[in-house]
């Protein structure tokens, strides 16, 4: 129980603890592992918080990079992208690829002359807001650093909400998909019905489940009594 850890949020604390699990597969189901990992240790009233990446690799959505067949709009877009410092993100051919693949070439394209305008006026984020949520999920190769997804790019989860409310009605707690990065990026991507996204984001926003060799893709929230 050594790992729980405490974030202030307003006027009450929050308790969270990281739950490890093995590596996860494709031929895992997400809400098995869920049942499994937080058995005797969630309570009434805990939130169940699940990072994006290893739902989507449960769905198979994790792409060896060797097998991306890079076309020609990926190979002129990619560079466009802004450095950040919280990751490629599509900063790289494959990454990009997968984008047009996932949101199609057409609307990828667009986003990216909108995107080029808004930048000669200062404005930032444009691409993303017209590509939409599924381009922004996209982790580049190499951004996991766990084997064997240190060389795979991983496309987000779908049916993030679908899976959350699953796990809400077999557990009773209410549940969580979320994006979170070591730099104050938190977002609740899929959710149950009761999820307070704000609170939550504000509650994960120091990544108490780490983003290295952890292993702990769970994690229970819960209000400090």
């Amino acid at each position: 129980m050594n790992n729980i850890s405490e974030r202030q949020v307003g006027e009450h604390i929050y308790l969270r603890q990281p739950i490890k699990t093995k590596i996860l597969t494709p031929d895992d189901d997400i809400v098995t592992i869920v049942m499994h990992y937080t058995e005797g240790k969630r309570k009434q009233g805990d939130i169940i918080v699940i990072s994006e990446s290893p739902v989507a690799i449960t769905q198979g959505r994790a792409v060896e990079e060797s097998e991306i067949k890079i076309g020609l709009l990926a190979k002129i877009l990619w560079r466009g992208v802004s450095k950040v410092s919280y990751g490629v993100g599509l900063r790289s051919k494959t990454s990009m690829q997968c984008a047009i693949d996932e949101c199609g070439h057409v609307r990828i394209l667009f986003a990216a002359i909108i995107g080029a305008i808004g930048k000669i006026f200062g404005l930032r984020g444009i691409f993303y807001q017209i590509a939409g949520k599924q381009a922004a999920l996209i982790d580049a190769a190499h951004t996991s650093p766990v084997p064997p997804y240190n060389t795979t790019v991983i496309k987000g989860p779908i049916k993030a909400d679908e899976i959350c409310q699953i796990i809400y009605e077999k557990t009773g707690n209410e549940t969580a998909i979320m994006d979170i990065n070591d730099i104050g990026g938190s977002w609740v991507i899929g959710r149950s019905t009761g999820i307070h996204n704000k609170l939550l984001e504000e509650i994960m926003k120091d990544n108490p489940q780490g983003q290295q060799m952890e292993l702990t893709p769970l994690c229970l929230v819960w209000k400090k009594q």
